[in-house]
């Protein structure tokens, strides 16, 4: 256990995203339930039914449809949160960060329910798979160059973070999303491994502030949520090894590091799969 501190979300780039509204959250300990709904109303966070978003301590699990979890989200506005919980605390702190693309997550889970109950189905869909993956471990890429995002896209690691790194560092922008991988983060191991959606930007999007380009990343990836075209399997999440990105871990300012390929995997992806990926850069 970790208590908040002011320099809390300084010490490592891979907590940037959360770091504007993270940080008015630290002091001398954990964040209370009343200080997180005061960050909550100031955002004016809406669940995906429209509902003022509310903590609530977390209640036993229950079969009724209407007690599920995303269905009393997108219903009741209610999330729920576990005390001093490291997996809630990013869950909601992502939810101030990104909440179009969260409540756009939670209306997909609610329609995927509706559509099991409706069924009769006993199982998860693919889609549903694949939302809760990316919910749990994205990974947003943003570049305003083509070729880096063809590299990420063919999984062509050591070209893309160590041959092409200053254009990386300059043309490309890398946020964690999920809460399970920001959880990760706490103590970051070689494996610790995202799965990405790419965007494709113009070169206006790198000046931008930290503040603009998350409100411009969080309506472009609500919207890509929202296209029922998107997020239909897991194979369309493809996975990024984290580590690798330009100044997210000491030990990639060398070469070297880049031929590990037991982390750094080469992908094998068919054409189709790859024009697929393409147009979803777009």
């Amino acid at each position: 256990m970790q208590n908040w501190d002011k320099d809390f979300f300084g010490r490592s780039p891979l907590f940037e995203p959360l770091r504007i509204y993270g940080t008015a959250l630290c002091g001398t300990d954990w964040p209370e339930l009343v200080e997180l709904q005061t960050v909550i109303d100031e955002r004016g966070i809406l669940s995906g039914g429209g509902q003022p978003l509310r903590l609530a301590p977390q209640h036993a699990r229950v079969d009724a449809f209407e007690d599920r979890y995303e269905v009393r989200i997108y219903r009741e506005g209610e999330l729920q949160l576990r005390t001093r919980n490291w997996h809630d605390l990013f869950n909601l702190l992502a939810w101030i960060t990104f909440p179009r693309a969260k409540a756009a997550l939670n209306t997909r889970h609610y329609q995927a329910l509706l559509d099991q109950q409706s069924r009769g189905a006993a199982n998860r869909g693919p889609a549903q798979d694949a939302l809760t993956l990316f919910d749990e471990s994205g990974v947003i890429v943003v570049s305003s160059d083509a070729n880096l995002l063809q590299d990420a896209q063919d999984f062509a690691w050591k070209r893309l973070f160590w041959e092409r790194r200053e254009r990386v560092t300059k043309n490309m922008r890398w946020l964690l999303f999920g809460h399970a991988l920001y959880e990760k983060a706490l103590q970051p191991f070689i494996g610790i491994t995202g799965c990405s959606v790419l965007f494709a930007v113009d070169h206006g999007f790198h000046s931008l502030t930290l503040a603009q380009q998350l409100e411009c990343i969080d309506g472009m990836l609500a919207s890509r949520i929202a296209d029922p075209m998107f997020f239909r399997t897991t194979r369309e999440l493809a996975p990024v090894p984290i580590l690798g990105v330009p100044g997210w871990w000491p030990a990639n300012n060398q070469s070297s590091f880049y031929e590990n390929t037991a982390y750094f995997r080469p992908g094998r992806r068919n054409r189709t799969e790859s024009q697929a990926a393409r147009g979803a850069a777009g």
